[in-house]
């Protein structure tokens, strides 16, 4: 069985105790085939609230935000289960089988894994297998793309940025945790993907093939994750009679694990959602459920002309343009590779909805341009959002310290005073916080969201752009010698250290 762990192995347990909170299928209410199961998501770490916010907004339910950053759970009734899938904001979901807020390991190692084989085939598996043979049945209805990680289809050109890209985008991989270390088993979990239809008309023509996934987070267990998943996985395999398989596995089996807190579930997604826009990906292409969160926190609104001067591959505006389509999106960036990445982004996303039959339009435009001089007239521009060169695979730290009181100046006087916003994503607090008092009152934050970026704790920054007039401020601003490159040469700038 694969596994995953954030923290190593320490202290064991203590005695197995029930559970705190009944599990959702051991609470269904059944009315004719209608079942009420719990739905967990994985989102980005910080923006669990934003998540749960929509989760209320699409779905009419509150969601439960996870002792676990970057978990949240809700429930929904089986007719309403598509609607799962509406949501921008969760990479990974999965149904619940059971959970536990306060399970009592025992003393030994031994002991606890034979109590996880023995948990297997006690667990109510009923309704939490007839969601994923529901869910399947939606896939196939709605034709989900089936079969394969992202990275299969890419382009040669494209392989090693999205090698990179899929480094800094993997926070959590299938129901996980903020896990950081992943088993060489763990990097094959979206390769295939399910035979479940063949399953459904033929049951007893094909083994069921399944793998177990544990994500274990936590200093006090006395086993690893490649144990629990090795013991529970037999279980399951010896309970249920199905095949294992580490890779072309129909019904993944989630063991996760966060100190006290024990959730088994069946994954319902076959790759991370938050892959849906990119074709073409690049050294630091955000996450597109990132970029949700970044644009719903600054609330566009319709008409709104929204702009991304640091666009890299274009995925925030492409989010915007299409899950917030009453605004209208201009990307730019001074690096050629960029913009084509960009354009062909928005290109890929227009020939898919013209095969849906759909409006392939978008209101989005790409530019290039430099970023401290932008062609954009002042005062005409609503909101900024872009994410900041980090000063690791792009540019360095100490250009940062040139780039970014330029690009906040510039930024001020595109920005219309008074209402405009500014979101702004970077690692480098010290640089940005430096610049945004040398603006000379031109920007006032308003809030901070920490993140977790590829491992990096990062911040995500809500600024208002205050009355003040651009021109008439006495901006301590440094001008930087000759033009400054944004996001540095595509190869990318040694980090001073």
């Amino acid at each position: 069985m694969s596994s995953q762990e954030e923290d190593g192995t320490a202290e064991p347990g203590h005695n197995t105790a029930g559970p705190s909170t009944c599990s959702s299928t051991e609470n269904d209410e059944t009315t004719g085939d209608i079942i009420t199961v719990t739905i967990g998501a994985t989102v980005p770490t910080g923006f669990e609230h934003t998540a749960a916010e929509e989760v209320n907004e699409k779905i009419g339910v509150d969601a439960r935000i996870s002792k676990d950053r970057g978990r949240i759970y809700f429930p929904i009734t089986t007719d309403k289960l598509f609607q799962v899938h509406l949501l921008r904001s969760v990479d990974n979901l999965f149904v619940v089988v059971e959970e536990y807020d306060h399970y009592q390991f025992k003393e030994s190692k031994e002991e606890t894994l034979m109590e996880m084989q023995q948990l297997a085939s006690k667990l109510p598996w009923t309704n939490a297998l007839e969601v994923w043979k529901l869910n399947g049945a939606l896939k196939k209805k709605k034709g989900y793309r089936k079969g394969g990680n992202g990275t299969k289809v890419k382009p040669n050109s494209e392989a090693a940025d999205a090698a990179v890209a899929d480094t800094e985008q993997q926070e959590l991989p299938l129901a996980a945790s903020a896990a950081e270390t992943p088993t060489k088993a763990e990097s094959t979990a979206d390769t295939e993907t399910s035979t479940q239809d063949t399953e459904e008309t033929a049951p007893e023509a094909k083994p069921i093939k399944f793998r177990v996934t544990c994500n274990r987070a936590g200093d006090k267990h006395s086993f690893s994750s490649n144990e629990a998943a090795r013991d529970f996985g037999g279980a399951v395999q010896e309970f249920f009679l199905w095949k294992a398989d580490m890779t072309k596995f129909d019904i993944e089996v989630l063991l996760n694990i966060h100190n006290e807190e024990v959730v088994i579930g069946i994954a319902l997604t076959e790759e991370s959602l938050h892959r849906r826009n990119i074709s073409h990906f690049g050294p630091t292409t955000l996450r597109s459920t990132l970029c949700y969160g970044m644009l719903r926190l600054c609330k566009p609104q319709a008409s709104d002309i929204i702009l991304d001067p640091m666009c890299g591959t274009g995925a925030i505006p492409l989010e915007g343009a299409i899950e917030f389509n009453s605004s209208f999106y201009v990307a730019g960036d001074n690096n050629d590779m960029a913009v084509n990445r960009t354009v062909n982004n928005i290109c890929h996303i227009q020939k898919r909805r013209a095969v849906k039959g759909s409006a392939s339009g978008l209101p989005i435009d790409t530019v290039r341009w430099d970023l401290c001089n932008l062609p954009i007239r002042t005062g005409s521009v609503d909101i900024i959002i872009t994410d900041m060169p980090f000063g690791k695979r792009m540019g360095s730290r100490k250009k940062n310290w040139d780039l970014y009181p330029s690009c906040l100046r510039e930024m001020a006087r595109v920005c219309t005073p008074g209402s405009g916003k500014a979101v702004l994503l970077t690692q480098d607090k010290k640089c940005l916080a430096k610049a945004i008092s040398r603006m000379g009152g031109l920007w006032r934050k308003l809030h901070t969201v920490w993140v977790n970026v590829g491992g990096l704790h990062a911040g995500v920054y809500l600024l208002k752009r205050t009355g003040a007039v651009f021109g008439q401020t006495p901006e301590d601003v440094y001008e930087s010698r000759g033009t400054v490159n944004a996001k540095g040469d595509e190869k990318g700038d040694k980090e001073l250290s």
